[in-house]
């Protein structure tokens, strides 16, 4: 600590302190509407946050670090810029505003960021690694709406090259999403807080419309503090009944959501926060009473939404509020002002239920006016919400602000408690709160859930359109959790969507596109009977070919180099079923078609649509994730054997390779993963070393080295794989079926048993079965009388 002489205003010089703030906002009925571009408007609010702090030098100059927020256009991998916009939005922005700062940093996607982005520089001011820090965002969605609609002529290009250095930290939205969800449908914010939102409804114990009434309740003195807020996108003031119940201009977007409920994104908002030591505001000539000290702060994620054991529960958020609070030595009533995000109603129900606070609390839950009425400029709403809060504690000396700052589906909370009051910078903890967090249980996921289940959550999608959609999460009967979709043709389990089914027993089917919910069995039979298990007389991407007891397998897609989309992964699913039902199949033999390759993998461009997501319950080609294989499989790799092509080779029992094949998994270089099985069995079959040289650079072994190695067992001169294919499945059709398929089940069996002496007297028990069956019998005898055997395959 430094001593009584070293001391600002009996704080450490080093302490981070908020100097300035500043917003900007306009409206495409302003008189003086200007359509401006992000970097122009995230300008306006910069000036304002310098202007803020009343400096007697130039602060602009002084700026050593500016971090923005992640505007939406560029908050996701799908996101895009229409009107084009800065290379680097940090260094257009300083361009503007006589900044030159030595760092530049882009932050990652989420409501959280704002508070978050002043806890971190809170620490590093703190800690002498950066000087004056300039945080901002901007959106102008609503700019951009209108020039969609040809309403600006003519159309405004907001390309900037700005270049210089940029720390750009990606969007970090890992786990705010899933494949679960992008499969059903279920990726916009809306549908899936719907679902949370339905959850906490029940967890209640309300009927619809009590619940739709407290909505109403919760957000009503909202609408009363936006049309107060000169930035506010819609300065209107409603009752909660204006805002629950539907009508014409309210519709319920998703059920229990009405429009005036959820967050307003189109909108053309920006905001700044100034930050620096106490040492540099003193010297900046900086009043100390506009010195903002951030006295409790913290940052926490939940597990994502599927995982979690309770779907509208928020331990994390919960944990972050106690820890700032407890942090700044306060509790709840301590607080004078409050900035609780506020992007649907359950985001302040569930902050408010752990404070404590009603709905009608004399101070508000909002200094903005809300999401839905102030604005929801993106990841940057929170920036407002410190804005405003500042400007409180400021105007009122002493007393305390706290904003919390939601990112994701209630995954990311960022808390700061805020006051005039000196107080020391203290070091964040939420480090060892998260390790604390990640210990708790998670919910088994089921991709491919089949059977009886129960009703979670559930929402309808656009109910009063003429195709709603319901939404259900389910429990199956092993605890683990699912998502799918409501039957459209099941009249009863819709009726039950406008109730509260949860708790009612339901039945799910999975398929390779979604899973599908009905009310029961005997429904999901009458609108999806199964297929029957057998082949087909034809099929349009695979070729199939019986010889006695030998099926053969061509991937017939030679244009494409015999990569699988959907379709294809459907036939040899279906292929494979039938093999392994047929008493008449012992061996089967797979390879592709042509010269060029057993098969490349996933076809790409069918998966650049949403074709790669369509993969059956047994996995990629119908094998990658069965478990249940009886009978032996023979990949017979005539060419390249890449990616999914290699992973389906390894689900094979054996491998045997033409002269010229070549084996890799290249997904890395393209951005993706071999996670159809080449992660795991890869390792396992090739020396680890080598397995993880080719996972991580892409690089292929050479069918020699996939001999050397142990990945094939023989190699063919070029062009003779399948012959080759046919000769070592005519050595396994001399064998006794009987015997093949018991060695197979308990090799099998035995990979799941690490200690090899039990695994070896637990393999005993295949004799229980081998020395009864006809074969064992008819092998011995055709041993004495020096015959060759005539086997059954009983």
């Amino acid at each position: 600590m430094p001593d009584e002489s070293t001391l600002i205003h009996g704080v450490d010089p080093s302490t981070p302190v908020i100097v300035g703030v500043g917003q900007a906002a306009e409206r495409p009925d302003d008189a003086d509407y200007a359509a401006l571009s992000e970097a122009d408007l995230a300008a306006r609010a910069v000036r304002a946050a310098l202007a803020d702090a009343g400096a007697a030098t130039d602060l602009a100059a002084a700026v050593d670090v500016v971090a923005a927020t992640r505007s939406f256009e560029i908050s996701s991998p799908a996101a895009q810029s229409p009107f084009g916009r800065p290379d680097n939005l940090p260094r257009a922005v300083s361009a503007r505003t006589g900044m030159n700062p030595r760092r530049a940093v882009a932050e990652i996607t989420g409501g959280q960021s704002p508070q978050h982005l002043v806890n971190e520089f809170g620490a590093e001011i703190a800690a002498g690694r950066c000087g004056p820090t300039l945080l901002f965002g901007a959106e102008v969605m609503s700019t951009v709406r209108q020039a969609l609609a040809g309403r600006i002529d003519p159309a405004p290009d907001y390309t900037e090259e700005v270049g210089g250095q940029l720390e750009d930290r990606g969007f970090g939205i890992a786990g705010l999403t899933s494949v679960e969800s992008v499969k059903h449908g279920v990726m916009l914010p809306i549908h899936q807080y719907a679902l949370l939102e339905n959850a906490r409804r029940h967890r209640l114990g309300l009927s619809a419309a009590e619940y739709a009434q407290q909505m109403g309740e919760l957000f009503a003195p909202m609408t009363a503090v936006a049309a107060r807020n000169p930035y506010a996108a819609a300065p209107r003031e409603h009752t909660a009944a204006e805002l629950a119940t539907p009508g014409e201009n309210n519709r319920v977007v998703a059920t229990p959501y009405t429009r005036r409920l959820i967050a307003r994104d189109h909108v053309n908002q920006a905001a700044a926060v100034l930050m620096m030591s106490v040492g540099e505001a003193a010297a900046a000539g900086i009043d100390p009473t506009r010195w903002v000290f951030l006295h409790g702060h913290a940052d926490a994620a939940e597990a994502p939404v599927l995982e979690r054991p309770e779907l509208s529960a928020t331990p994390a958020s919960d944990a972050a509020l106690a820890q700032a609070l407890d942090m700044a030595g306060v509790g709840p009533d301590d607080i004078a002002a409050f900035d609780l995000y506020s992007c649907f109603p359950i985001v302040v129900s569930t902050v408010a239920d752990a404070l404590g606070l009603r709905a009608d609390d004399p101070r508000g839950l909002t200094a903005t006016g809300g999401l839905p009425y102030f604005g929801g400029p993106g990841n940057n709403y929170s920036m407002h919400g410190i804005a405003e809060i500042v400007d409180r504690v400021r105007s009122a000396p002493g007393t305390r602000g706290l904003v919390t700052a939601n990112g994701g589906l209630l995954s990311k909370m960022s808390v700061g408690v805020y006051s005039t009051a000196p107080a020391p910078w203290r070091p964040s903890r939420s480090a060892a709160l998260q390790e604390c967090l990640d210990r708790g249980p998670r919910i088994p996921l089921s991709r491919f859930p089949d059977g009886p289940a129960t009703v979670e959550s559930f929402t309808v999608l656009d109910p009063d359109r003429d195709a709603p959609v319901g939404v259900v999460v389910g429990r199956l009967e092993d605890g683990s959790r699912f998502i799918g979709l409501a039957d459209p043709n099941d009249a009863v389990l819709a009726e039950r969507l406008l109730g509260d089914p949860i708790g009612t027993p339901i039945w799910v089917r999975s398929s390779p596109t979604r899973n599908t919910v009905t009310v029961d069995e005997n429904t999901m039979e009458r609108l999806h009977p199964r297929r029957a298990v057998g082949f087909r007389d034809d099929y349009s991407d695979v070729i199939v070919r019986r010889d006695g007891h030998l099926l053969e397998i061509v991937i017939n897609r030679p244009q494409a180099r015999n990569a699988l989309t959907a379709h294809t992964n459907q036939e040899l699913d279906e292929i494979f079923d039938a093999y392994f039902a047929d008493p008449d199949l012992w061996v089967a033999i797979l390879t592709g078609a042509g010269e060029k390759a057993f098969s490349s993998g996933n076809d790409l461009a069918a998966s650049a649509g949403g074709g790669g997501l369509a993969t059956p319950a047994n996995g990629f080609g119908g094998l990658t994730s069965r478990r249940h294989k009886p009978k032996p499989i023979i990949a017979a790799v005539n060419g390249f054997a890449l990616g999914g092509g290699l992973e389906v080779a390894l689900a094979c029992h054996l491998i045997v390779a033409d002269e010229h094949a070549t084996f890799g998994l290249p997904e890395v270089k393209v951005g993706l993963v071999a996670a159809a099985g080449g992660l795991v069995r890869l390792p396992r079959v090739l020396p680890p070393a080598l397995a993880r040289d080719l996972i991580l650079t892409g690089r292929r072994l050479t069918a020699a080295e996939a001999l050397t190695h142990g990945l094939v067992s023989r190699v063919a001169a070029p062009g003779g794989v399948l012959d080759l294919a046919r000769e070592v499945a005519a050595e396994v059709l001399a064998a006794s079926p009987t015997a093949v398929r018991a060695s197979l089940s308990t090799m099998a069996d035995a990979e799941t048993q690490p200690d090899t002496v039990q695994a070896v007297q637990d393999s005993l028990a295949v004799l229980d079965e081998i020395l009864v069956s006809t074969d064992t019998r008819e092998g011995i005898l055709a041993f004495v009388q020096k015959r060759e055997p005539r086997w059954t395959g009983r």
